[in-house]
């Protein structure tokens, strides 16, 4: 799958997640951003500077954090996912 369908469909879970995707100019270190709860909304903000690896990375990351079962996600997706899942597990047991 293309990164830029990867993206799509991963901001498209975010939605549906409650998670507002946003793309913001910050100053100092590229790749900046990340998730927070703003008035009790869930917010993702990612530096518009970052390439569409890094914001694939992003949303796949924030979205790991949340339950998704009552989801339909490609297996594309899901398996990124899953992926991010199981890597924060390792770093966690190391």
């Amino acid at each position: 799958m293309k990164m830029d369908e990867m993206l799509r469909l991963l901001e498209e879970a975010a939605e549906k997640k409650a998670i507002r995707v946003s793309y913001e100019n910050f100053g100092g270190e590229l790749g900046a951003g990340g998730l927070c709860k703003v008035k009790g909304e869930w917010r993702l903000i990612i530096d518009k500077r970052s390439t569409p690896s890094e914001r694939v990375a992003m949303v796949a990351g924030a979205l790991a954090g949340f339950p998704l079962d009552d989801l339909f996600l490609a297996p594309e997706v899901r398996d990124l996912i899953e992926k991010v899942k199981a890597a924060r597990a390792l770093r966690r047991a190391s």
